[in-house]
C-alpha cells in the first residue's frame, strides 16, 4: 500500500468519473464536475468515498445530467458522496462553513468546464486568504475541540489515524494553515509524515476489510507485517513517531499563527523581529525562544536548559531550529551536573503546562538524549494497564505537570519533580518496573548532582510510587499491619510527604478515575493515619466506629437498610441478625442490581451483624434494595443461578492467601475478571466454610477485579494454615465455575 497504489485508485476513480459526465451528455462549458476532500488530494484509500460535486454556472441548464450522472457510479458499486451547486452557492457555503471551505482548498477538476473549475478554486483560495485572520480563530477552536474529544495519537491505545491529535486531519489543516500565506511549515517533513501516515491507513483499512480509521490492538502485528516491520511494537512505534512529528509541526504552527494573528495589521514596511532577554544567553522573539547573538553554546553547558526553562515558565515555543544548534554546538554537561544546571531542569519540569511543548521540542530535535540518555527505554512505551489514557513517556510528562501544582504541600519540591519524571522509567523490564526502576533512577540522580540523601529519596519514591494506592485501595486501615506496612518502607515523614504528591500526581495523570474522590479519599487517609504514626509512634483511631444504634426493626428480626448519598457514590449500611452467609447475600443484593462494589466493612455487635459498603452508584434507593434482599433471604430469588461465573475467561483467577498483610485475620487476595457477582461468588464459597468475612476492599484495575477479604474463624481469630488453604481453594473454584 503506497502512494503508487492511491494514485492507481484515483486514476480509476476519475476514468469512471469521466466517461459518466460524458454518457449522461455533460456540458463542455459552464458545468464541471469536480473532487473535493481527500479525493481531490488524489489520496483514495481502499474504502474511500468519491466525494464529488457538479458545479454550475448561474443559468447553465443541467437539464437530466444532474439524475443520470450519478447512476453509472452507483452501478459500479462505488461509495459516493455528491451534491450538485451553482458557482455562487459553492461560495456561499464555503463562507458560511469552515470545514466546506476546507474541503475545497483541494478541489479538483474531473470532467466538463476546465475554466470554471480553475476559476472556482482561484475564488476559494483568494478567499480563504482575504478571510483567514477572521476564520483562524474559529478554526484553531474546532481543531482543539477535536483534540479534546479524541485524543492525541502518539498516546491512545487504539489510535485514530485521522480524526486524532497528530492525524491526517491535523496534516490537512497544516496545508490549509500555508494556503494563507501568514505562516509557513517544513513543507518536506510534513509531507514525508503525512505521506506515510496515509500508507498506514490504507494497510490497516486493507487489514480490516472495511472504512476505518483506528487501529485496534489485534490489528498491530499483521499492520507490522504489510509494513515490513520486525514486529507489532515496532509498528506501534513507527506509527506512534509519525503522529508525535504531526502534533509537533502542528503546535509550532499554531504558535506562529497566534503570534501573526497577535501583531497589529497597520504596521507598515518591515520590521526587524525584537528580541527580549529572559536569561544569559537566551531572548523571545515573536513567541519563540531563541539564542541572543552573543550566546556561546560551546562555551555554556547550561545554555540548553537554560534555553528550556525559560520557554517553558514564558509558555512559549523552543525554536526548533535553535534546539537544533544547541544539540550540535553546547558543550556537554559534566558529571555530576554543576547546581546551575540541576535547579533548571527542576525549573524545567515544574514549568506546569509550559513543560509539554518544550520537551516535545527536546524529543524532536534529539536534545533530549544529550540531557537524558535513559528516556529511551520508555520512549512511545504503551502501558499495559487500560486505565493509562497516555504512553509511559507522556504519562511521566504529565505526572511532572500535575505535580508541578503541588510542589507547596513539600519540603523538597526538586526531589518531587525528578522522581515525578522518572516513576515509571523501569517500565518495559522484564521485573517489576518499580524494583528496575529504582537503580536506574539512582544513577540519574547521582549524574545530575543530589546529595546522597536526596538520592536515596528519588530512589525510594520511584521504588514505592504504588505503595499507598495499592494498600488504601487493598487493605483495612484499621489494621495495625497497613500502617505499620507503609511506616516501615517510608521512615520519614518527609519522604511520606512527597510519596502523598507522587501518588496524587500520578493518578491524576494516569486518568481521571484513578484519583476519583472515592480513591483518593482512601489514599489521603492512609498517608494521614501513618504520618500520625511516623511523628507519635501511635496510629490514629478508626474512623468508623464499632458501635451503632441497632433499629427496632432488627430487634425484631427484620433488617435494616440505609443509604447516604457520598462523592461519587453511596454509603450503604445493613444491619440484621449476624448469622453465616450474611455478607453473600448482600453482596448478591448489589450485584442483582448491577451496582459497583468498592469496600466493605463488617463487625458483630453483639448478636447483630453490622456491615457498611461504599458502592459506586449515586442514585440507589434503599426500599429497591431492601425488596432485592428480602426475596434473596426468602428464598424467592436464587442469586447463584444469575450470577455464575463466565463460561470462558481470558484468565485464571487467582487466590493468594497474604500472611503478611495482617496480625489478627487471615488476608485472601483475589484477581479476576471484572463482572458483576464476584463478592457474592467469594463471600458465598467462605459461607459454606463457615469462615467471616471482617472486611473486603474491592477495586478495577482496567478489565480486572482485585479484591482482597479479611477472614476470620466465625468465633474470631484468624484461620489455620490448613483452613486458610481450604478457603482459597473453595474460592478459587467458586470463580471459575468448578
Amino acid at each position: 500500500m503506497t502512494a503508487t497504489d492511491r494514485a492507481r485508485r484515483t486514476a480509476e476513480a476519475d476514468a469512471l468519473c469521466t466517461t459518466s459526465y460524458d454518457a449522461c451528455g455533460g456540458p463542455e462549458v459552464g458545468a464541471a464536475l469536480v473532487a473535493v476532500g481527500g479525493y481531490g488530494r488524489s489520496e483514495l484509500a481502499p474504502h474511500s468515498d468519491l466525494d464529488v460535486v457538479l458545479v454550475s454556472d448561474e443559468g447553465t441548464d443541467l437539464g437530466e445530467v444532474a439524475e443520470k450522472l450519478w447512476y453509472p457510479l452507483w452501478d459500479s458499486g462505488a461509495k459516493l458522496d455528491h451534491s450538485v451547486r451553482t458557482f455562487s452557492q459553492m461560495v456561499e457555503a464555503a463562507d458560511q462553513d469552515l470545514k466546506v471551505a476546507l474541503g475545497l482548498l483541494d478541489l479538483r477538476h474531473l470532467a466538463g468546464d476546465p475554466n470554471l473549475t480553475l476559476r472556482l478554486r482561484t475564488t476559494m483560495l483568494a478567499s480563504w486568504r482575504r478571510q483567514a485572520r477572521e476564520r483562524l480563530p474559529a478554526l484553531h477552536d474546532m481543531v482543539r475541540n477535536r483534540h479534546d474529544l479524541i485524543g492525541e495519537l502518539a498516546h491512545l491505545s487504539v489510535p485514530d489515524l485521522k480524526e486524532a491529535e497528530g492525524g491526517l486531519r491535523d496534516a490537512t489543516v497544516l496545508k490549509a494553515l500555508v494556503a494563507t500565506w501568514l505562516v509557513d511549515a517544513p513543507h518536506v517533513e510534513l509531507e514525508r509524515c503525512r505521506q506515510n501516515l496515509l500508507d498506514v491507513r490504507d494497510v490497516v483499512q486493507g487489514v480490516a476489510g472495511r472504512a476505518t480509521d483506528r487501529v485496534g490492538p489485534e490489528m498491530w502485528d499483521e499492520v507490522a507485517r504489510e509494513l515490513e516491520l520486525t514486529d507489532a511494537r515496532a509498528a506501534q512505534v513507527a506509527v506512534r513517531e509519525l503522529g508525535r512529528r504531526i502534533t509537533h509541526l502542528s503546535r509550532l504552527t499554531w504558535g506562529r499563527v497566534d503570534a501573526v494573528l497577535a501583531r497589529p495589521t497597520s504596521v507598515k514596511g518591515a520590521r526587524k523581529p525584537s528580541l527580549t532577554p529572559l536569561a544569559p544567553g537566551v531572548a523571545l522573539s515573536s513567541g519563540e525562544v531563541v539564542l541572543e547573538a552573543r550566546a556561546r553554546p560551546a562555551e555554556d553547558p547550561e545554555l540548553l536548559l537554560r534555553a528550556c526553562a525559560a520557554a517553558a515558565e514564558h509558555g512559549a515555543v523552543l525554536a526548533p531550529a535553535t534546539a537544533a544548534r544547541l544539540v550540535r554546538e553546547c558543550a556537554p554537561l559534566p558529571e555530576p551536573w554543576s547546581t546551575e544546571a540541576r535547579q533548571l531542569l527542576v525549573r524545567l519540569l515544574a514549568s506546569g503546562r509550559g513543560l509539554l511543548p518544550v520537551w516535545e521540542t527536546l524529543e524532536e530535535t534529539g536534545a533530549l538524549s544529550q540531557v537524558l540518555p535513559e528516556w529511551e527505554r520508555i520512549r512511545l512505551l504503551p502501558h499495559a494497564s487500560a486505565i493509562h489514557r497516555f504512553t509511559v513517556d507522556r504519562h511521566s510528562v504529565e505526572t511532572c505537570i500535575e505535580a508541578a501544582a503541588l510542589i507547596r504541600d513539600v519540603a523538597r519540591p526538586d526531589v518531587l519533580m525528578v522522581a515525578a519524571l522518572l516513576h515509571d522509567i523501569g517500565k518495559g523490564s522484564l521485573t517489576e518496573h518499580s524494583v528496575a526502576g529504582a537503580p536506574i533512577a539512582r544513577a540519574i540522580a547521582t549524574r545530575m548532582g543530589f546529595a546522597p540523601d536526596s538520592v536515596d529519596l528519588i530512589a525510594t519514591l520511584v521504588r514505592q510510587h504504588l505503595l499507598l494506592a495499592e494498600t488504601a485501595t487493598t487493605r483495612d486501615p484499621d489494621d495495625p499491619a497497613t500502617i505499620e506496612l507503609i511506616t516501615s518502607r517510608i521512615g520519614s515523614p518527609e519522604a511520606l510527604s512527597l510519596l502523598t504528591a507522587l501518588t496524587e500526581a500520578d493518578a491524576k495523570a494516569a486518568s481521571p478515575k484513578a484519583w476519583s474522590s472515592w480513591r483518593s479519599g482512601l489514599i489521603l487517609d492512609l498517608a494521614r493515619r501513618s504520618r500520625a504514626a511516623l511523628d507519635t509512634g501511635v496510629a490514629l483511631p478508626p474512623i468508623v466506629t464499632d458501635d451503632v444504634r441497632i433499629p427496632r426493626e432488627v430487634r425484631k428480626g427484620s433488617a435494616a437498610i440505609s443509604v447516604e448519598p457520598v462523592e461519587d457514590g453511596s454509603r450503604v449500611t445493613v444491619i440484621a441478625f449476624d448469622r453465616v452467609g450474611l455478607l453473600a447475600d448482600m453482596a448478591a443484593m448489589f450485584a442483582l442490581q448491577r451496582v459497583p462494589v468498592r469496600a466493605a466493612r463488617a463487625w458483630a455487635q453483639d448478636q447483630y451483624g453490622v456491615v457498611v459498603w461504599e458502592v459506586a452508584d449515586e442514585h440507589l434507593d434503599a426500599a429497591v434494595l431492601r425488596q432485592r434482599y428480602d426475596a434473596i433471604v426468602d428464598g424467592r430469588l436464587d442469586p447463584a443461578t444469575r450470577l455464575r461465573p463466565a463460561d470462558a475467561q481470558v484468565l485464571a483467577p487467582t487466590v493468594v492467601v497474604r500472611p503478611e498483610a495482617s496480625d489478627h485475620a487471615t488476608v485472601l487476595e483475589v484477581r479476576a475478571a471484572d463482572r458483576p457477582g464476584v463478592v457474592y461468588l467469594v463471600c458465598a464459597a467462605l459461607a459454606r466454610l463457615d469462615v467471616a468475612v471482617r472486611s473486603a476492599h474491592v477495586d478495577t484495575l482496567g478489565p480486572q477485579a482485585v479484591d482482597v477479604f479479611y477472614l476470620q474463624e466465625s468465633s474470631a481469630g484468624s484461620l489455620s494454615d490448613q483452613r486458610s488453604a481450604a478457603a482459597a481453594h473453595a474460592v478459587r473454584a467458586a470463580l471459575s465455575g468448578e
